[in-house]
């Protein structure tokens, strides 16, 4: 098996800490820049697997960069600069407590909850009669709080953010705006690409009082793609979707009797379970993309990336 890089233990110039998130590896430096390192760590029902998956971190680090990139005239964005296929370097925000998650479809989680009873997700209703992977007359807002490490993310209402104050209203509108216009133009790139951007989940924070989009964009880890040929004849014949989504790794969790409930065991995950992963994550990349991906090189990963972050931060500092 080729390696995977689960945990980084840097030390960099103007270090001030490190937050492990489930994926990624976050160091502040000097206060006003963070060096994100995109790990191999994956995650399930909001719980870290025992394995790690090589090359998913260069994928979603890579995929999030380009859609940074394309999305930078709509909304400002943390990126500065990806030193390596790992890592992203970027401006330090002030966080908003807040993930805004994008839907057009009923399906995944949703879905789940729609066949529970639930006819109203984050206060926004859902008529009676949906069927699975059913398309919404038009994208919703359902927006989470966002959890502290080992907790899940819960679901909230617009009306709760603004009262509660954990977003102005003036700043939540924006966010609105903002998470909307940028999964316009994900569906435009999805659909040039033969696919069909579902769902996903944006977050935000300010920069010098400005609105700043950070962390990833429109990967398969925040996304959920449809293949656009067929979807109408599958959806008519009610068969599932043909998906470009880490949704496979959670059936593959489902079908072996996990859910993240307390008490339950993650099943073994064997050397041709985590290749099969890790080769579903590059097909994801070049579909999402539309470019071959160039599998960064294997031996010395952890000082390659060491060595271009502290590159890139004497330059910044």
């Amino acid at each position: 098996m080729e390696k995977a890089i689960v945990k980084t233990d840097f030390h960099f110039e103007g270090q001030q800490s490190l937050y492990v998130g489930k994926v990624r590896d976050v160091y502040d430096i000097d206060g006003r820049y963070l060096v994100m390192v995109v790990t191999d760590r994956i995650s399930a029902f909001d719980v870290v697997l025992p394995r790690g998956i090589p090359y998913k971190g260069q994928v979603l680090n890579q995929i999030a960069a380009k859609f940074l990139d394309a999305t930078a005239d709509i909304c400002p964005n943390w990126k500065i600069a990806t030193p390596d296929p790992m890592a992203t370097v970027g401006d330090k925000c002030e966080t908003f407590p807040v993930e805004m998650i994008v839907r057009a479809f009923l399906t995944g989680s949703s879905w789940r909850e729609y066949q529970n009873g639930a006819r109203e997700i984050c206060g926004v209703r859902i008529p009676d009669g949906m069927r699975e992977h059913e398309r919404f007359p038009q994208p919703i807002l359902t927006p989470t709080t966002k959890a502290d490490q080992g907790f899940h993310d819960e679901n909230i209402t617009r009306e709760e953010i603004i009262s509660s104050g954990l977003v102005s209203k003036e700043d939540y509108e924006k966010l609105e705006e903002y998470s909307l216009a940028l999964f316009e133009r994900g569906q435009q790139m999805a659909a040039e690409r033969g696919l069909i951007l579902v769902d996903t989940k944006y977050e935000f924070g300010k920069k010098d009082g400005v609105i700043t989009l950070i962390d990833e964009i429109h990967t398969p880890d925040s996304s959920r793609y449809f293949y656009a040929e067929g979807y109408e004849e599958r959806f008519a014949r009610g068969e599932q979707q043909r998906q470009l989504s880490k949704e496979f790794v959670r059936e593959w969790l489902m079908e072996n009797g996990f859910k993240g409930d307390p008490g339950q065991q993650v099943p073994e995950m064997t050397d041709e379970i985590v290749k099969s992963i890790s080769d579903r994550y590059v097909e994801l990349y070049e579909k999402i993309t539309g470019e071959a991906f160039v599998k960064s090189p294997s031996a010395d990963i952890l000082d390659r990336i060491e060595a271009n972050c502290k590159n890139m931060i004497a330059r910044l500092r």
